[in-house]
């Protein structure tokens, strides 16, 4: 089993700037993808980014150029820097990976439990 450890959020006037981080624990042989998707209230769950074990970014359009997303592959860790946050950033954000455990060697999917970002004056 693996879990998601997730940190950072809460409440950020518009401009500013937050920090969320992600850590993955448990039976893991190797994380190939971490990433961030973001659920506003009455939405659909959105991809914000993704990043993989060799560095391969990708941002969603409506992020590119305010957020950026690194990995620490030594810790099993991601995190997510948010800049110029608007209001329509406010949502629930989750961590997912995708990992191979170390007893099946096979690939599944695993979410944080979600943190709250809220932009507001």
């Amino acid at each position: 089993q693996v879990h998601l450890e997730e940190s950072g959020g809460g409440l950020v006037q518009p401009g500013g700037s937050l920090s969320l981080s992600c850590e993955a624990s448990g039976n893991i042989l190797s994380i190939p993808s971490m990433g961030w998707y973001r659920q506003a209230p009455g939405k659909q769950r959105e991809l914000v980014a993704t990043i993989s074990d060799g560095g391969a970014t990708r941002y969603a359009d409506f992020v590119k150029g305010r957020i950026a997303t690194s990995r620490d592959n030594a810790d099993n860790s991601v995190r997510l820097v948010m800049n110029n946050l608007k209001f329509e950033d406010t949502a629930v954000y989750y961590c997912t990976a995708r990992v191979v455990s170390i007893t099946t060697k096979t690939e599944s999917e695993y979410w944080g439990q979600g943190t709250q970002v809220t932009v507001s004056l």
